[in-house]
């Protein structure tokens, strides 16, 4: 089943311009992200990468490295703040499929190998739908009535010392601006069980993508901007206080709250890397329009 509604066209956002980035420049360490540690240096997590089809990710890697850098001309600031070991969640824009692979490409960098929650369709894709699960892939068949069961699993890459990204639009926006849209709660409800079963705040951290909206993959050149911003941890402690009192999963009040400040902290960063202001509220995918936030 087709996701209803349709992405807006290339031109409804402008290209992001030099002029901007620049101005992000000036406050944000920008560096490429298409090579290994970008940054300082820092422990790579080998057990990791071992247990993750090494050879088969590499090429993967490599491959969209070449992409990404004949298409776009990718920029990123935040990569210190990916953990060097543990688990955690990164909880990722969605603005077009391009972007998808912005963040995996930047966090295979730097040393780590998280699982992907990402649709089952990508799995039938042509050779690199092979790759996908080779590499950690989590298939969700969307609108199966099986949300609870991928939660589940979800809960257990993390409790099991993984990390794990999401994308908790669940599909590209539908925004006609391409700014962030509502949000499943099933990010919430993974982050806050995963932390009751292990006993701590499991790190959960955003990463938002901007730029790839103008990239005609037809006739890409001249390449355009990419900036992602791996933000600083999200902090939900006080969603935790009471979690005795919840039942055999986390109140959906709670998990939906988590969910909103996820959404309200990518619009937010979406605004610096754009330089300009989001409309008020949000767009909501199951009425396809606009709500009061």
């Amino acid at each position: 089943m087709a996701s209803k509604g349709k992405p807006s066209p290339r031109s409804a956002v402008k290209p992001l311009s030099d002029e901007q980035v620049a101005k992000l420049a000036q406050h944000h360490h920008l560096v490429e992200p298409l090579h290994d540690l970008p940054n300082e240096p820092r422990t790579v997590n080998e057990a990791e990468i071992a247990a993750q089809n090494p050879k088969a990710t590499r090429r993967l890697l490599t491959g969209c490295d070449v992409v990404l850098h004949n298409r776009s001309k990718v920029r990123a600031w935040g990569l210190e703040n990916i953990p060097e070991t543990g688990p955690f969640i990164t909880a990722a824009t969605h603005v077009t499929m391009y972007d998808v692979f912005v963040p995996m490409v930047s966090l295979f960098h730097q040393g780590r190998r998280p699982r992907y929650m990402a649709k089952a369709e990508m799995a039938t894709w042509p050779l690199i739908g092979k790759w996908f699960q080779a590499v950690g892939m989590q298939p969700v068949r969307r609108r199966s009535g099986q949300a609870r069961a991928i939660e589940e699993t979800s809960v257990d890459i993390l409790t099991s010392g993984r990390p794990l990204t999401v994308w908790p639009e669940g599909t590209v926006t539908r925004d006609p601006q391409k700014w962030p849209m509502s949000m499943k709660n099933g990010v919430g409800m993974i982050a806050l069980e995963a932390s009751r079963r292990s006993g701590k705040q499991i790190p959960l951290f955003c990463a938002v993508t901007w730029g790839a909206a103008s990239i005609n993959h037809l006739w890409p050149w001249p390449r355009k901007n990419v900036v992602m911003c791996y933000d600083t941890r999200l902090d939900y402690a006080d969603l935790l206080e009471h979690q005795d009192s919840w039942g055999e999963w986390p109140d959906a009040e709670d998990a939906d709250e988590l969910t909103r400040r996820i959404r309200v902290r990518m619009t937010q960063i979406m605004e610096e890397i754009r330089g300009e202001k989001a409309p008020d509220g949000y767009w909501d995918f199951r009425t396809m329009k606009r709500v009061a936030d």
